[in-house]
């Protein structure tokens, strides 16, 4: 009898030191995933993302204005498939922040050398946010190549006057890039006798856009069954319009101190520049500084042509 009482405790004592052993084993290879060993409840509920709380922030309707107008011309908010088109994109750009706040700095950069081209080419001021819609007002190339602030094509570029080549890309050029575009435009109204279908034309082409209105019988952009991208196209820059002119009222509480200024700089003709730093480096800036004023440069040097002068602008 004692002998199996003994017999018993010793059982026991291995079972016990077998369960402790097991525990502090390491999973099987079929239970591991990578360097990480397997555990079978991985989630708790007792963490905070549990909690059942709504997640705090605060989204409000963007506002829409009972009348808008694009460069003179009434946009028929009344139809409900035009007024969700643009609230579809002033959703999408007031709660963009990050990219949106960068566009209000860039603005009070760039606006004040863009407007006064437009007017010089009789195109309304309201198309300086088609060339926030186009790029963001930064030297951007889109998938199919397009570039700069305007998004000109290579040989649409060129046809409106745009030097392109392999030291010097005028796409990139702010001030003649928009007059590019200004002609473009004026032409455009010319053939649809209207600044918003001109605008719609700006992404589909007027060609493109003409027949389109050919085809379903209809004179005006907002009549129009469209692809997705010029569909939205003119809303996007009616959100920009509705945004920049009043970013108060969509959230953006940016000061005047946080704007981005025009850069100082004075300007100097050449006819040719044999290395573009050791220019930078004689006019006392930096070839970076240099570079960032003169994107159109996109070279080390800019070669001479015959009878041509180009203007350099150099950071003060």
């Amino acid at each position: 009898m004692k002998s199996l009482s003994i017999a018993l405790i010793l059982l026991l004592g291995l079972f016990g030191a077998y369960a402790f052993f097991a525990e502090k084993a390491p999973a099987s290879p079929d239970k591991m995933s990578g360097s990480l060993y397997y555990h079978p409840a991985v989630y708790k509920t007792k963490g905070k993302a549990s909690l059942a709380e709504p997640l705090r922030q605060e989204v409000a309707q963007a506002f829409i204005p009972e009348e808008l107008t694009f460069a003179g011309e009434r946009i028929p908010l009344e139809d409900y498939e035009v007024y969700e088109r643009l609230d579809r994109e002033l959703i999408s750009i007031s709660y963009r922040h990050s990219h949106t706040a960068r566009i209000l700095k860039l603005a009070n950069r760039w606006f004040p050398t863009i407007e006064p081209i437009l007017e010089a080419h009789g195109v309304p001021d309201d198309f300086k946010y088609l060339a926030v819609a186009e790029s963001g007002l930064e030297n951007v190339i889109s998938p199919k190549n397009a570039r700069g602030f305007w998004q000109f094509l290579k040989e649409t570029g060129r046809s409106h006057g745009l030097e392109i080549g392999s030291d010097i890309d005028e796409r990139y050029h702010v001030e003649k890039s928009t007059e590019a575009a200004a002609k473009y435009l004026k032409n455009a109204y010319g053939k649809l006798n209207s600044w918003t279908t001109a605008a719609g034309g700006y992404n589909m082409g007027v060609k493109g856009i003409s027949n389109q209105m050919e085809r379903q019988q209809q004179g005006n952009y907002f009549d129009l069954y469209l692809n997705s991208e010029t569909s939205r196209y003119v809303f996007r820059i009616l959100a920009y319009k509705l945004l920049l002119s009043n970013p108060e009222k969509y959230g953006f509480q940016l000061q005047e101190t946080d704007l981005y200024p025009p850069i100082p700089h004075t300007r100097l003709e050449v006819s040719s520049i044999s290395d573009i730093a050791d220019f930078a480096h004689e006019h006392g800036t930096t070839y970076k500084h240099l570079k960032l004023l003169n994107q159109w440069l996109i070279g080390t040097s800019l070669k001479a042509r015959k009878g041509k002068k180009y203007t350099i602008k150099i950071p003060k």
